[in-house]
């Protein structure tokens, strides 16, 4: 049978799930909710970029919902629990790659409620995390023992990332040290690195100390450095580094860092991405030491990933594949933990259907 889906916001994200779930064959695009009255009406092919659908866009919360999809994908740049809540109780099962991969029950008692109201699921997925952070590194875990460590680490030029707004105003390039040290990053990244390190350490045995510790470093440049969201000049910040660590006893067990980097020219210090260039790395110390890398999920070319970021893309896949997965599960909020083993599906030309 085949699963109605609504798509959530039509940002980097959006638009690359609409063009995921088309090319399903097991989903329909019935919905699209957009934030902007300049893309209500507009159809939903055409945001994506592909052929039309027949699905126009719509700020009409109400109607969406009153449409009882089988599934919406939540993708907006900060995520609303409240609405998510009547999402699950109106019977939507919610795919979403901005939190919720590995929630604390004792956070989530409306989210369970609403699940429990509606037959409904929820599921946090992604790729950094919501994949490399904890998906793959239990995956490589399997083939070792005596762990005593486990890494995953991203490498990344951010002048692909076309959203110059949020480069600026939210994770502060271009602005003094002494600001971007303040970043609300550690914090609006942070809760989903440590959902993605406390599910490593639930599944692997690690008593970890209570606290796991964020932190942010920071380059700047030393001459004129051009990017998407403008010139920065010297002295301002041009590269971020933020860490996420679990300790046994003060010791480090497992490591989430993302290096973000406005190109490798001009930087003080001077951070590279190191000889592998731009990558994901999971690496597990154990008996033995086991390193995998993971390459394609960044563009060739800064204008390439501003026309289309294949680490975005990505995003949207991992969270369209996770749909019939979902859908099928008990009600519930459902992690890695809980879901069997969610694989893509063969292109449309050489699929059996």
């Amino acid at each position: 049978m085949t699963i109605s889906v609504i798509q959530w916001a039509t940002g980097g994200v959006g638009v690359a799930a609409i063009e995921a779930i088309a090319a399903h064959p097991e989903l329909e695009l019935v919905g699209t909710w957009v934030h902007s009255e300049a893309k209500v009406g507009k159809d939903a092919g055409e945001l994506a970029g592909i052929a039309p659908l027949g699905v126009p866009a719509t700020n009409d919360v109400e109607g969406l919902l009153a449409l009882k999809a089988d599934c919406i994908v939540y993708a907006p740049l900060m995520p609303d629990e409240d609405l998510v809540c009547r999402m699950l109780a109106s019977g939507a099962n919610v795919v979403t790659p901005i939190g919720w991969v590995y929630p604390p029950e004792k956070r989530t008692e409306a989210l369970r409620a609403a699940c429990a109201a509606g037959g409904s699921s929820l599921h946090g997925t992604g790729i950094h995390p919501g994949g490399i952070t904890e998906r793959f590194p239990l995956m490589v875990s399997a083939l070792t023992s005596r762990i005593t460590h486990v890494r995953s680490e991203e490498f990344s030029d951010i002048r692909t990332y076309g959203a110059p707004n949020v480069l600026r105003d939210i994770m502060l390039f271009g602005h003094p040290p002494e600001t971007s040290l303040q970043s609300p990053m550690v914090g609006f990244l942070g809760g989903g690195f440590r959902q993605s390190i406390q599910m490593i350490a639930d599944e692997l045995g690690f008593a970890i100390d209570e606290r796991i510790e964020g932190t942010n470093e920071v380059a700047v440049a030393t001459a004129p450095i051009d990017t998407p969201m403008g010139v920065i000049e010297p002295g301002l910040v041009a590269a971020q580094r933020f860490t996420w660590t679990a300790t046994v006893d003060g010791v480090p067990v497992i490591t989430a860092r993302v290096n973000w980097l406005m190109g490798e020219k001009n930087l003080d210090p001077a951070w590279s991405f190191g000889e592998p260039g731009e990558r994901f790395e999971v690496a597990v110390s154990g008996d033995p030491d086991v390193l995998v890398t993971f390459k394609g999920y960044q563009p060739k070319t800064v204008e390439e990933g501003l026309v289309r970021n294949p680490g975005i893309t990505s995003t949207a896949h991992h969270c369209v594949s996770a749909i019939p997965y979902v859908v099928a599960a008990e009600p519930g909020i459902k992690t890695y933990l809980d879901l069997p083993l969610i694989a893509g599906r063969a292109a449309p030309h050489l699929s059996r259907q």
